[in-house]
């Protein structure tokens, strides 16, 4: 990153002494270069946004979305604000296009910005600035935008398109994710790579803020941002099946927690959280002798798991009788 200060330098240096950045306060904006994506998936209704960047923590001013209304990302020279207002405007009934047409009018600084917009119809609409440094553009498909500024070439869009196209039968989450693998392999930001970002919302408006977001992950700073993504989402399948599970406990519902559980493992077989837990549902379920062998390796790995399994009887969340507790103990 060292190696690229000075040019990076040099290109803002250049930018704001020749189109005069300062008289239109784009100066005080983030710098962003970057390529992202909006799409809708036209199955569930689930609407996203995937970028990358060689920027730090590029997911938190970038990316923005909300459950049955829309998705936006706002890049290169950043304005956060087209992501809140952008999404205001869309929950008041404009489309897309009718919010950025509104939102770019009044913005001084529209030929240094790039945008994604999306509504919950599926509506897509981009914007590249004229002062946007090159390579610079966006394609507009059924249900889903690409826009990407600052790359090595001209090829990242075209390839975006192709690999969004491609991968229709994928949850809406991957085929986000492989969208930006493609872009990052037919050449991408020219400076790099550093950050990136998911977030994934539903179709229906929420009435807790707490649900809106079915998918938000961000890896600020990493040598490959994408792949570490592309990790952190399969991560957060296996934990959907988790969750399922532990609602399953509550239920008293054994047989479907022992489903989800053991579906987590198979997922992620060395995790000691997902192995614990199928043991749990195994012994709630009658069936002790199965859940032993696991126990067992749980608590040679990590013996504060012994200790937990003492206080769950307790919560309810373990309700075997105590000589079965006792040989979970003795493991």
């Amino acid at each position: 990153m060292k190696k690229m200060l000075p040019f990076f330098l040099v290109l803002i240096v250049a930018v704001f002494s020749s189109i005069e950045l300062t008289a239109q306060g784009v100066y005080k904006d983030q710098f962003a270069h970057t390529f992202s994506i909006v799409a809708k998936d036209t199955t569930t209704g689930e609407m996203a946004v995937g970028v990358q960047s060689h920027w730090f923590s590029v997911g938190t001013i970038v990316a923005w979305g909300k459950s049955g209304v829309g998705v936006v990302a706002t890049q290169s020279f950043v304005n956060p604000a087209y992501g809140p207002q952008g999404l205001d405007l869309m929950s008041k009934g404009m489309s897309a296009k009718e919010a950025l047409t509104t939102l770019t009018a009044k913005d001084e600084g529209k030929a240094f910005r790039q945008l994604g917009f999306l509504d919950a119809q599926g509506n897509a609409v981009s914007f590249t600035g004229e002062n946007c440094v090159a390579s610079a553009s966006h394609f507009v498909g059924e249900n889903f935008a690409v826009q990407a500024n600052m790359m090595l070439n001209d090829d990242v869009i075209p390839a975006m398109k192709m690999a969004f196209e491609e991968n229709a039968t994928l949850p809406l989450a991957e085929r986000v994710v492989l969208t930006m693998l493609a872009a990052q392999k037919s050449g991408g930001d020219i400076r790099g790579k550093q950050s990136a970002a998911l977030i994934v919302v539903g179709a229906e408006p929420t009435k807790n803020a707490w649900e809106d977001k079915k998918v938000d992950l961000r890896v600020d700073d990493s040598p490959e941002p994408l792949k570490e993504l592309d990790r952190l989402l399969k991560v957060h399948r296996a934990y959907e099946h988790m969750n399922k599970g532990d609602v399953a406990v509550e239920a008293n519902d054994m047989e479907t927690a022992l489903a989800e559980y053991g579906a987590a493992q198979k997922m992620f077989p060395e995790n000691l959280e997902m192995k614990y837990w199928t043991a749990i549902a195994l012994a709630n379920s009658g069936q002790l002798k199965q859940s032993l062998p696991i126990f067992k390796s749980v608590f040679e790995m990590d013996g504060n798991w012994k200790l937990l399994t003492k206080r769950l009887p307790k919560s309810g969340l373990l309700t075997v009788s105590e000589g079965d507790l006792d040989k979970i103990l003795k493991l």
